[in-house]
């Protein structure tokens, strides 16, 4: 009819049972949760796995997967859905502050530890890398020990590969880093192997996995918590605690806070923003 406004896309359609169905799929996997007001996500990260399924609508994709007959159906929706917005050497200072913090935690005896927890396609811990490398090369500083994380398998496997659009790697490197760090392969960028080689890379849950083996000295976490409730940030914490060794530092995002949430932390009185664990820096726990 003239003039009566457009319908919405296919796509765009989508029952409460559907997106009840997809919140608590997420939730239950990641512990990760998109508010009401935000349902238009669904809609938006789920639109190339429709395409990919010849689906029109989250309805008819809610259907197979009750179904059950594809077991991996569950897995593309979560890793679709969970947020992997990142970049290179996001927010400068804090990897200056991060250089600080290792110096500070450094000794003849041991290897500084440090764990990305929640690094979505590898750019945090691949900048870590690139960071200390350099600085290996300029100062003979010892290179720390790069452990990273995250809770989707298809974000893991692309950090592994290190292989990034022109987009993302023009976010946060300067063209010298570009050329030292990748080679390029059509229109992409390919992390050079001596560079993806310097991070260790795990697909791991912060709510119900185990945290990597050994005691970390500095432990990023940062704009991961934002999406968890508290009752599953209550498990969180705890995990991350136990991985650290005490006077750890954790550094988390610019709006997330222990304060009020755990007392497993504190604000720490050497790295401003940041929050450390308590007893004395570089001490053990079985020593402590």
């Amino acid at each position: 009819m003239t003039g009566s406004a457009p319908l919405p896309a296919a796509s765009t359609i989508a029952s409460q049972t559907a997106i009840n169905v997809l919140t608590a799929l997420l939730e239950a996997r990641t512990g990760q949760q998109i508010a009401a007001y935000r349902s238009w996500r669904l809609d938006t990260a789920l639109k190339p796995l429709l395409r990919d399924r010849k689906l029109d609508t989250l309805d008819q994709l809610v259907t197979q997967l009750l179904e059950g007959s594809d077991r991996l159906i569950g897995d593309r929706i979560v890793d679709a859905l969970v947020n992997q917005e990142t970049s290179f050497f996001r927010d400068a200072q804090v990897f200056e502050m991060i250089a600080d913090a290792v110096a500070a935690a450094g000794s003849e005896r041991r290897r500084v530890r440090i764990w990305c927890a929640g690094c979505s396609t590898g750019q945090e811990p691949l900048s870590l890398a690139m960071l200390f490398a350099e600085r290996h090369e300029a100062t003979g500083a010892a290179m720390p020990e790069i452990v990273a994380s995250d809770v989707s398998d298809a974000a893991v496997t692309r950090a592994r590969a290190g292989r990034f659009s022109q987009f993302e790697i023009q976010r946060g490197l300067p063209v010298r880093r570009m050329i030292r760090w990748f080679d390029t392969t059509g229109s992409d960028w390919v992390a050079k192997p001596e560079l993806v080689k310097m991070v260790a890379f795990r697909r791991m849950n912060l709510v119900s996995d185990q945290p990597p083996p050994g005691q970390f000295d500095i432990v990023l976490c940062r704009n991961v918590l934002l999406y968890l409730s508290t009752e599953t940030k209550s498990l969180v914490f705890p995990n991350i605690a136990s991985a650290m060794r005490p006077g750890g530092v954790l550094v988390m995002g610019a709006g997330e806070t222990v304060i009020g949430q755990t007392r497993l932390f504190e604000p720490s009185k050497r790295f401003r923003g940041c929050y450390e664990t308590p007893g004395e820096p570089g001490r053990s726990k079985t020593a402590a």
